[in-house]
């Protein structure tokens, strides 16, 4: 999963998804490095943080991404339309589901492998422990 934060406290906002994700969806076994980096589709003065996790979970694909929705609203995270031509907004926590096992999911509210897991270079420099 990856986890990215670029509102308030952000290093705060990473532990916290992480206690929660623990505690609400299974063991991570695994985290990658913290990564500071610019706003990737829309124009923001925020910086992110991101770092991706590698969990443990008796889930399903769909379970998982309740679940990952459930953590965003409780953290505090408010769903918005992006303005313009913008294609998203600041956000407090965002989880996205980059893998899940080698599955291969399309559907309206899911895509695994996610979609930007190839476009997005600071993905890629995010690297497990």
């Amino acid at each position: 999963m990856l986890l990215g934060t670029n509102l308030g406290d952000k290093k705060n906002n990473l532990e916290i998804a992480k206690n929660l994700i623990n505690k609400d969806i299974g063991e991570i076994k695994k985290e990658s490095n913290i990564l500071e980096n610019q706003a990737e589709g829309f124009t923001t003065n925020h910086l992110f943080l991101n770092q991706k996790v590698e969990i443990l979970t008796s889930f399903s694909p769909f379970e998982l991404l309740k679940k990952v929705k459930e953590i965003e609203v409780n953290m505090g995270r408010t769903y918005t339309q992006p303005k313009g031509n913008e294609l998203y907004v600041d956000r407090l926590i965002d989880i996205d589901i980059l893998f899940f096992n080698n599955l291969f999911i399309d559907s309206n509210k899911l895509k695994i492998p996610h979609h930007q897991n190839f476009s997005r270079d600071f993905i890629k420099s995010l690297s497990f422990f």
